[in-house]
């Protein structure tokens, strides 16, 4: 993006999380989805495991691993993405934070 001169550009800082920042009702489970996800995949990549040799080692459905790794996560709650992190032998933690939500842009003109 050019800047012409006189205009002013707007920088928006993040919630750090895209789908609450686009005002997605399911933003927490979505972003929590998407976490899981990521750490499946991250797995996946270190060990070099194909979706074939991931189903092998856990008896998931290799078709359930390419989803993930297409972040096709829809048909997955948190609970099945959690078991699926376990049979990669993961011990999941979760912290939860509860507070009002707010309703204020996040905004900063430059």
């Amino acid at each position: 993006m050019r800047k012409t001169r006189g205009e002013e550009l707007e920088l928006v800082h993040g919630s750090g999380n895209v789908f609450r920042d686009f005002d997605d009702p399911q933003a927490d489970i979505l972003q929590l989805k998407s976490i899981l996800a990521a750490q499946i995949i991250g797995i996946l990549d270190d060990r070099n495991l194909s979706v074939r040799k991931a189903q092998q080692l856990t008896g998931v459905a290799a078709s359930e691993f390419s989803r993930v790794r297409n972040a096709k996560l829809t048909r997955f709650t948190v609970d099945r993405l959690m078991t699926i992190l376990n049979k990669l032998d993961q011990e999941v933690e979760v912290a939860v934070t509860i507070r009002p939500r707010t309703h204020t842009p996040h905004h900063v003109s430059v």
